[in-house]
């Protein structure tokens, strides 16, 4: 639950008396303030040589039996998506200046708009979006955390309700910023606090920032209430979480991890962590991915409590955003599984990934055996005709990828028996 009482108080003011707020800068927008901000609004065509090319790829994606995937929404730089609680507005982060509303009014599953949201507010990485369960819009940026009440209210219009969480310069020092892993990823947990993954920013942390990365959370995961207060580091020895997703079943915290480059092109594997008590360790920076042993801390001894991951994956695939699908619309296999979008390789001299893998949850909580299940955007040449970022449901069931490289959001649907 937001704990800005007076915050909550003025927004239902504000949507009772039909004003709207707005501003070109934090401060005043946070006052509910107008701003004169253009309604000319920048939108993103839908249409033409781009969409029709995205199309004809997809024909290539293989999927298994039944199932189907169309261009969702034209979307520049799609990363991770937030579907909104009540209008089913998509809102979609990137690793540059905007963050975009998706929209689909007549419900055809089909975006019949995308907008820029909020431009009023300068943006830095607003790369990880989520939202409570309330209708609150949290959008974390490379060093902030903001948040936007009525969000799908306001995103209409240039002047949208909002205000700090975590203040510009606060998320971490600032003094360790960096254009490496700076990409941050949010969500809000089954207690109601936000969980936010800190990538440290090297390819594996020297050893003389180990103390302050543990003490800040970064090279971790973080937890703090949505009003900022009551920080606190819930999981070190993570090198860069590029999704998190929570087990509705037994509210554990799963996430993807990216692994060490450069230990060659089978080593060290991807992994996915399973996160269930404030303290744990997950072995980096002494194991690189798995257990596989990093060079620089080969004679320094690891966590003795380290936990390995509950499944690991083919290296330097660069496994992504992850969602549990908690849907009725796919068969039966899939529900409860957990989805994950790989983006693929950087660094390998065969690359792999460009993909969405699925693996079953057993009944204990541990994985079981991850498959592919949408492929097709790395051709057998090499060459990269898309690269999913992220998922996430639809409320009918149906599945949402993005992928920032084709700028693209995809939708896959059921319609076998």
């Amino acid at each position: 639950m937001f704990k800005f009482s007076a915050v909550a108080a003025a927004v239902a003011f504000a949507l009772g008396t039909g004003a709207v707020s707005a501003q070109d800068n934090l401060e005043k927008l946070s006052a509910f303030k107008t701003t004169g901000a253009s309604l000319d609004m920048m939108t993103v065509p839908q249409s033409g040589p781009a969409a029709d090319a995205i199309k004809e790829t997809l024909k290539k994606i293989k999927l298994p039996a039944g199932f189907k995937i169309e261009l969702y929404a034209m979307v520049p730089d799609a990363r991770n998506m937030a579907v909104g609680t009540n209008s089913a507005v998509v809102f979609v982060g990137t690793r540059k200046t905007k963050v975009w509303a998706v929209s689909d009014r007549d419900k055809d599953r089909v975006a019949d708009e995308v907008k820029v949201f909020a431009p009023s507010i300068n943006f830095n990485v607003p790369n990880g979006v989520a939202f409570s369960k309330d209708g609150f819009l949290y959008v974390a940026e490379h060093n902030r955390v903001l948040v936007f009440p009525a969000a799908e209210y306001f995103y209409e219009g240039p002047d949208v309700a909002a205000f700090n969480v975590v203040p510009q310069g606060k998320l971490i020092p600032t003094s360790e910023e960096s254009y490496n892993h700076g990409a941050r990823v949010i969500k809000v947990g089954p207690d109601g606090k936000l969980y936010i993954a800190l990538g440290q920013p090297y390819n594996v942390s020297p050893q003389d920032k180990l103390k302050l990365y543990d003490e800040v959370g970064i090279g971790g995961i973080i937890r703090i209430d949505t009003d900022g207060k009551n920080r606190e580091v819930i999981a070190k020895g993570v090198r860069n979480a590029g999704g998190l997703a929570f087990n509705p079943k037994d509210k554990s915290l799963w996430w993807n991890d990216n692994q060490v480059d450069g230990m060659g092109d089978m080593i060290p594997p991807g992994e996915t962590n399973r996160w269930t008590k404030v303290g744990q360790h997950f072995g980096f920076p002494w194991y690189g991915g798995g257990k596989v042993r990093t060079a620089e801390y080969k004679d320094s001894a690891p966590p003795a409590d380290a936990i390995f991951p509950i499944a690991e994956h083919d290296a330097h695939a660069a496994d992504m955003g992850a969602h549990f699908y908690t849907g009725k619309a796919f068969p039966s296999k899939y529900q409860g599984g957990y989805f994950w979008a790989q983006h693929g390789s950087w660094n390998r001299t065969n690359p792999v990934g460009a993909r969405v893998m699925f693996m079953p949850v057993n009944a204990d909580g541990t994985a079981g055996k991850p498959e592919p299940f949408a492929e097709g955007w790395l051709t057998e040449e090499g060459e990269y005709l898309g690269r999913p970022i992220d998922v996430a449901q639809l409320p009918d069931g149906s599945m949402l990828v993005s992928d920032d490289y084709s700028g693209a959001i995809y939708r896959i649907s059921y319609a076998g028996k």
